[in-house]
């Protein structure tokens, strides 16, 4: 079996520990601060991770950019002409159009490199949502599984990632066009917070609203009770827009409400990236784990 290099983006906020540990390696997006264009670098080599809040927190917009073909190309050649095939796991489409500009460059390559192979999947899912799949499918590779093998497992199991999200401030999510400049303006008076899920079409959408933050960490609980499921690959995440002790927090009503069978599963935190953070802004909370099959559809709520 041909060796292969399992490839994601900067959405999916695997920190370089992470990265190192299940061997998975990553294309980077671009993001525009205070006029400077960056590299979306998990690792937060040029602008760090509390510089990159606080510019938010001061209430300058941040803006991302997807990567071109062009830039795929690039990449993919490079591991191709190393001898390797290539699994992209990619951020959700609904989210960005990088993926779709994977397949170009993968056509590409492949017409020019005959023998090798690259499969390009469009995960439906961001963050650790996309960082747990990439994990699972090193975990499969170390088990001897070929790129067709996960593949085939990935495109099965997508559906079943959960995300349950909430936001401090609906502002960002007004600036990324998420949500009306109205319901930002009496979701701020009214003190709600948004319940927010990855939908089946890889949509972030707001399925519950409640009152108060802390209630909102409740509430992410109380669905995830809800909705776990016992898998196999079963890992739990958290993530935070620089606001750790809410995350701890979180964590803390999370473990309140965890079945005996999943104890044994350490509920890890870790940085919001600049991709997603972007447009969820300082103070965002997400936790992301395996449950039952993803159904609701926001383009038909």
């Amino acid at each position: 079996m041909k060796d292969y290099v399992i490839l994601t983006d900067s959405c999916s906020d695997l920190d370089k520990a992470d990265r190192a540990k299940y061997n998975i390696e990553y294309i980077k997006m671009h993001f525009t601060c205070e006029g400077l264009e960056s590299e979306a670098d998990l690792d937060w080599g040029k602008v760090s991770f509390a510089d990159f809040y606080s510019v938010m927190r001061a209430g300058n917009r941040i803006v991302t950019s997807q990567v071109n073909a062009l830039e795929y190309k690039k990449v993919f050649e490079e591991i191709v002409a190393k001898g390797y095939d290539i699994l992209y796991l990619g951020c959700s489409s609904a989210l960005s159009s990088s993926v779709k500009a994977s397949y170009v460059a993968r056509d590409e390559v492949m017409k020019n490199n005959p023998n090798a192979k690259i499969v390009c999947i469009d995960t439906l899912n961001a963050c650790l949502g996309l960082g747990i799949l990439c994990m699972v499918a090193s975990e499969q590779r170390a088990k001897g599984k070929s790129i067709d093998e996960v593949a085939t497992w990935i495109e099965k199991n997508k559906k079943f990632m959960h995300q349950e999200a909430t936001v401090e401030k609906l502002t960002w999510l007004k600036m990324a066009g998420r949500v009306s400049a109205t319901s930002a303006f009496f979701g701020g008076l009214l003190n709600i917070k948004p319940i927010i899920i990855c939908d089946v079409n890889g949509a972030n959408v707001a399925v519950e609203k409640v009152k108060g933050r802390k209630n909102s960490f409740e509430k992410i609980a109380q669905r995830f009770k809800e909705n776990y499921a016992d898998c196999e690959y079963q890992k739990l995440y958290i993530v935070h827009g620089d606001c750790e002790q809410d995350a701890i927090e979180l964590k803390n009503e999370v473990e309140k409400v965890i079945p005996e069978n999943l104890k044994g599963i350490e509920i890890q935190i870790r940085p919001l990236g600049p991709i997603i953070g972007a447009s969820c802004g300082p103070g965002t909370l997400g936790l992301y784990y395996f449950g039952s099959e993803v159904t609701y559809d926001g383009s038909k709520a």
